[in-house]
Formats: C-alpha cells, structure tokens, sequence
C-alpha cells in the first residue's frame, strides 16, 4: 500500500523572488528602526490586558500572506517595543546591541548550527573557543582559561558555581552521589550580591540557608573583617567553607570588591574562590580601571555578561574557568549517541562535553564579528564614553537644587532622588516611589529604582554608545517634569 503526498509542498520555503521581497521589506523595517532610535520612547505604558488582546487567536491552521504578517509585527511588536534601542533607556542594564550582531544573528540563524559537536558546526566551535581567549586577554585572565557561552551573568553564575561544588568536592564524587550525608558547606557573598548566586545555591541542592551574606561597608564593598569572621565561626560549628563570591562592580551601584583580599582569603581557608563580572567585569580591560580589580586574574571562575560593556544583543554571557578539564570533569557523561571514538580526529573540542546543553545556537558568532568588525579598541572607547556620561550625570546632580546624588560609582550607575523642594523624608521618599509608575505612563524615559541601605533611590545605568551629554540632560528634565507634576496634584 502506497500513499500519496502529491497535496504536500515540496518544503517550508518561498520561492527565490518572493523571499528576496520579504528580505526587502524586512531591511527596510531595520533601517527605519535605527533611523528612529535616537527618538526612541524609553517606555510604552500598555495594560497587560490590552497586549494580551492582540495576540489572542486560534492556532493558525493556514497560511497567511508573510508581506502582512510583517506589517503586523512592526504595528504590534516593533513599534511599540521597550526603547533598548535608543538613548532614552536607563533602567535595570540595557545596552542596545550594535548592527554587526543584528547581521550575525541573522546569519547565524539561517545556517542554524548546533554548536554543541564539532562536526555539527566546525567553524562556529573554534570560533567560541576564539571568544573565550580573547575574553582572558582581555581580563588578564590565564591564557589557558576554558569557557563556554551561556545565556547571561545568571546562567554564568550558576555554570561557575557548578563547575565550584563538582571540582572541589571531587573525592566525595557529588556527581555521582549527589548531596546525601554531606555535611553542609557554605558560600560566602556580600549584601549586595546579585540574586543569582541565590537562585545557583538552591539548584545546585546546597541551600540559600548556607549562603552567608555578608554586610557590606559604606561603600557598598564587601566587608573582610565580617567575612573572616563569619568563616571562623562556620569552621567551628563544623560547616565547610567551600566559595567566596566577589563582586567585580554589582548591579545596584557598581561597587568593586577587594578581589584580591577575597582572593588572598579564599587561598588561606582553601576555598573556591568565583567572581560576578556579569555587571562591570570587562571595564578590567581599560588600563586606567585595571587598578580596581586587582585580584580578579586569580579567580577560579569568572562569570561575565557580553550584551552590557560589549554592547551585544541578548543573549549571550560567558563563564571562564581556569582550564578546559574544569569544565568538562563538571559536565561529560558518555552516551552512546555521543559517541567519538570512530571520529576522525581527537583533537576536537566537543561543548557537550564541557557544558550542560546539548542543543546550544552559536552565540560567540556575533562577539566574533563585533571585535572583527569595530576592533576591541573602539569598543572599548565606547566603555569610557559612558563613563564619562555618567560622571556627568554626576556632576550634573550635584550642581542641582532639586536632585541629590546618593552614590558615588567608579563605574556607570548613578542611584539619586529628586526632591524639587520638599524638605521632609516622608515626602521625598513618597514623591521617588510615585515617580517609578508616574514616568512609565509618560513613556519618554524608562528608569527604575532599588533600595540602598533601606532608602528607596532612582538608578540610573548608562550602557549605550548611542547615548550623550543631551541625553542625560533630557533624562533629568523629564524628571523634573514629571515630578513637579506629581507635586503639584
């Protein structure tokens, strides 16, 4: 018995005149959308309500004219995205891409490698293995670090803390035995610590009960002396001290711990010891900020995120280890259909075999182009420039009135408040927190805001090289703006 498949298309493709006319059109939507970006809204006030609204439909069973469904994604997707690309973008850490990567992307979804095998994406696989030297270049890092591409700094936190548990507890094979009668052990972050490292402790089955968190001084840096204490006391109650968690510039004001007092501590308790770049780890590339993460070359691992100083689009983070065995004594697990021995050649290097995923898109593709296309010294120059924007955002709050800064950053995060010319902390603080929804419904600038010390403050991340001078002055007077209006209710 034979079936028919004369009522199939031959494939999933269009013919050649009618992709090139979608190609066309779809050039034409990315180029309006740069020429806009510098008009950008930094926020679209809609209703979940109402953008749930537009894409409630049936599965579609047939097919749809592909000229009008890109007309309804420019009408409903582009149109009306969050302004990551333009200058008017302050909040959470939002760089804004670059064109390169838009083409790499591209590219590299339409010859859609698995950059998992070798053989599956020969190319893609030596050129992730060029982005991770190139990124210990950069950090002064050994040049024989191992490393892999991930979706971010959290996945980078937690490939780190990973590869941590597996390889210093190795004679106790957590591998293979998991957790089961071990004695709990603990890992040390300061206050201000990214959340991820929490989230890491809980998969990873040690439990945020054995995270010490410890305060940080005035400066938002982790305090050693409370940390050397805290070890000593987990020692005696019988714990075992296993990381320590340096912060190289945290998302909420851009601190830079003592990474080398971290590292001297983690060496004399022999411990792991891991850092968070993700936020402001590459500025180490910058000679004149080298200074301030003394230390950091000594880490045992090195989450960093490349879609903030390297102004990639998301998402790629990296994690670097200090060699390739790391990585893989973590992760390989012979399987049959994995199998290299009948290969032609051993000198491979396979990243299922030193990273979780076994499906992975090729995310160094696009760092590649970018540090091939503008060179790492222009990027770099792209680093101070929004240096330098924030410390005129500095500069700028301390010669107001009506705004007080409250942080001072080496790095590219101003936290303050607006006070117009209120005088009581009720209505300061009142006035801030009302200033969050208040700017989102106005839409022109997007920031947000986090707490230091229990005090509700505004923040501020430049990470653009679209941004300027005019821009800072354009954030600080829709503020203004917005908050006279809020006073004068």
């Amino acid at each position: 018995m034979t079936t028919s498949h004369t009522h199939f298309k031959n494939s999933l493709d269009y013919s050649p005149e009618q992709f090139q006319d979608l190609l066309r059109k779809t050039e034409q939507i990315v180029l309006q959308l740069y020429a806009d970006a510098p008009q950008q809204k930094g926020f679209h006030a809609y209703e979940p309500k109402e953008v749930a609204a537009w894409f409630d439909e049936a599965l579609p069973q047939g097919a749809s004219d592909p000229m009008a469904l890109l007309d309804e994604v420019k009408t409903k997707v582009l149109d009306t995205a969050t302004g990551n690309l333009g200058p008017n973008m302050y909040a959470y850490v939002m760089a804004g891409g670059n064109q390169v990567s838009t083409i790499a992307d591209f590219l590299t979804s339409t010859i859609n490698q698995n950059a998992t095998k070798w053989h599956l994406g020969h190319a893609m696989t030596e050129i992730e293995k060029r982005v991770v030297k190139w990124t210990a270049e950069m950090l002064g890092y050994t040049a024989d670090a191992g490393g892999v591409m991930v979706s971010g700094g959290s996945a980078a936190t937690l490939t780190g803390l990973t590869v941590a548990r597996n390889v210093f507890f190795r004679e106790h094979k957590i591998n293979q035995h998991g957790l089961f009668g071990r004695k709990p052990f603990t890992l040390y972050c300061s206050s201000e610590t990214h959340n991820s490292t929490d989230k890491s402790v809980a998969l990873l089955g040690i439990g945020t009960d054995n995270l010490r968190r410890i305060p940080a001084t005035a400066d938002f840096k982790m305090d050693l002396t409370a940390l050397e204490t805290q070890i000593r006391k987990d020692l005696a109650e019988g714990y075992s001290p296993f990381c320590i968690v340096g912060n190289a510039g945290t998302v909420n004001t851009g601190a830079i711990d003592d990474l080398r007092g971290l590292a001297q501590l983690a060496q004399q308790y022999k411990m792991w010891f891991h850092v968070d770049g993700a936020y402001g780890g590459l500025i180490a590339s910058l000679d004149e900020m080298k200074s301030l993460y003394d230390g950091i070359e000594l880490a045992d691992s090195i989450a960093l995120d490349f879609h903030k100083w390297l102004y990639q689009p998301f998402e790629i983070g990296c994690t670097l280890v200090r060699s390739w065995g790391a990585l893989r004594e973590s992760y390989f697990k012979q399987a049959d259909y994995l199998d290299t021995s009948l290969e032609a050649s051993n000198q491979r290097l396979e990243f299922n075999e030193h990273y979780f995923q076994l499906s992975r898109n090729a995310k160094a593709f696009k760092v590649w182009m970018s540090l091939k296309a503008y060179g790492f010294a222009q990027i770099q120059n792209m680093m101070r420039k929004d240096l330098a924007l924030t410390r005129y955002l500095e500069q700028q709050l301390r010669a107001s009135s009506d705004f007080e800064l409250l942080t001072q950053s080496d790095l590219a995060i101003a936290c303050f408040r607006y006070r117009g010319k209120l005088t009581d902390e009720t209505a300061i603080a009142e006035l801030n927190q009302g200033l969050i929804p208040a700017l989102e419904n106005d839409g022109r600038v997007f920031i947000t805001g986090t707490r230091l010390k229990g005090q509700f403050v505004l923040r501020a991340c430049i990470i653009n090289h679209r941004k300027s001078e005019a821009s800072i002055d354009y954030l600080l007077d829709v503020i203004r703006d917005v908050g006279t209006r809020i006073m004068s209710r």
